[in-house]
């Protein structure tokens, strides 16, 4: 592995100060929910695990407060602090770089605001597959600003549906949730001709789910 692409776990003055800049804007926007200790806590964990994998350190910051964001609205959502009767669905795979992007970019573009849509891996890759990114941008949905996170445990806990595609035994089994296995190929490294029939099976997959889940579909 060359230098430029090692992943970076050290916290420059930088990114401390744009993780700062975060954990304010985080504490505004949940305010009477979470304390700035709290923040703080899930934005510097949520650092570290972005970090141990990160390719491209001046993103960092960026991520890390869109991973803490996510995992803290799942943890008001389990604690009670905010009901808003939307149905949340979290697609988890190996990587969390090809099918279950694919997937949640298919649900978010969809189900626009009348659902809740999440991704994760049980080993997350370094970066987005591009040849996902390719075939998903042919049907205009854009997912090239996602990034492989891991899976926690607030944010199984909130989902009401938990959609998984290859990770076995790997992936978080919670009672009382709705699981689903969409046995699917995984395309990493495949062609985008390769990848276009996955693509189109989980879309169909998906728009079923939202017909299920009484969600109407976005044409």
């Amino acid at each position: 592995m060359s230098p430029q692409h090692e992943p970076h776990a050290t916290i420059t003055i930088d990114q401390e100060a744009a993780l700062a800049s975060g954990a304010e804007r985080l504490t505004r926007e949940f305010d009477g929910a979470f304390g700035r200790e709290t923040i703080d806590r899930f934005l510097h964990a949520s650092y570290a695990d972005l970090a141990a994998r990160a390719t491209v350190p001046n993103y960092l910051p960026l991520l890390t407060e869109k991973f803490a964001r996510q995992r803290l609205r799942a943890l008001a959502k389990v604690d009670g602090l905010h009901v808003d009767g939307k149905p949340t669905v979290l697609f988890l795979c190996v990587h969390n770089a090809g099918r279950s992007q694919m997937a949640l970019g298919f649900f978010q573009h969809h189900a626009g605001e009348h659902a809740v849509g999440w991704s994760g891996g049980s080993e997350p890759g370094h970066e987005v597959s591009p040849v996902a990114v390719e075939v998903m941008a042919e049907r205009g949905i854009d997912i090239a600003g996602e990034y492989p996170k891991p899976w926690t445990d607030e944010v199984v806990r909130a989902a009401d549906v938990v959609i998984t595609m290859g990770c076995g035994d790997a992936c978080p089994v919670f009672p009382g949730k709705r699981y689903e296995e969409w046995t699917l190929p995984d395309p990493a490294g495949w062609t985008p001709e390769g990848v276009r029939p996955v693509r189109d099976e989980i879309e169909t997959r998906v728009l079923n789910l939202l017909a299920e889940l009484g969600v109407p579909a976005r044409t």
